[in-house]
């Protein structure tokens, strides 16, 4: 009969120490810290294309566009996640190596990261109070699925259609999405 192995509490600190030397990225939930796999063509070009549109709108403004290497902590539930991409509008949210207050986060998912990011990430990142958009874009098919917080708190959810635009506005910051320009130069399986 096998023993169970202990599992190990990863005090905060010590996560963000290690990050700072590790090789390979990882999430901290809650003390638990998972390494995170590498990502393929198609992944890169979504999120490099997402990058490229918020950047644009974002030159000689206040806001800042991450993409990948950037860690989101969601504070309330003690939780650091790198996002695909993240743009963040508030001067104050200053640090280094992490973002607080993020306006938008968008992950590209593969089918095996879907239904993590559909569900654990989409929850933890609903409560950071400052998010009023949150992107789940399919690495597989032309598929956004987009999660917009509405002025009462609450969220309100929809998929972006071919020749529709997803306006995005964060405080005085305007950008504007549409799947061509998410998808551009991607290879998708037929």
């Amino acid at each position: 009969m096998s023993v169970p192995a202990k599992v190990r509490y990863i005090e905060v600190e010590e996560y963000l120490e290690g990050e700072l030397r590790s090789e390979i990225r990882h999430e901290y939930v809650d003390g638990q810290v998972f390494a995170m796999a590498g990502a393929g063509e198609r992944h890169n070009r979504i999120a490099g294309n997402l990058f490229f549109h918020l950047r644009a709108a974002a030159r000689g403004g206040p806001c800042g566009v991450f993409v990948n290497d950037m860690k989101a902590r969601i504070d309330g539930r003690n939780i650091f996640y790198y996002p695909d991409v993240m743009l963040v509008c508030d001067p104050a949210d200053d640090e280094e190596y992490l973002k607080r207050r993020p306006c938008l986060i968008a992950e590209v998912a593969s089918p095996s990261t879907w239904m993590t990011d559909r569900r654990e990430k989409l929850f933890a990142y609903r409560d950071l109070p400052s998010l009023r958009y949150y992107l789940l874009i399919s690495a597989e098919r032309r598929e956004v699925e987009y999660f917009i917080r509405e002025e009462d708190g609450g969220w309100a959810t929809a998929r972006l259609e071919e020749g529709e635009v997803l306006a995005v506005s964060c405080g005085d910051y305007r950008a504007e999405l549409r799947l061509a320009d998410l998808y551009e130069d991607v290879r998708l399986e037929s």
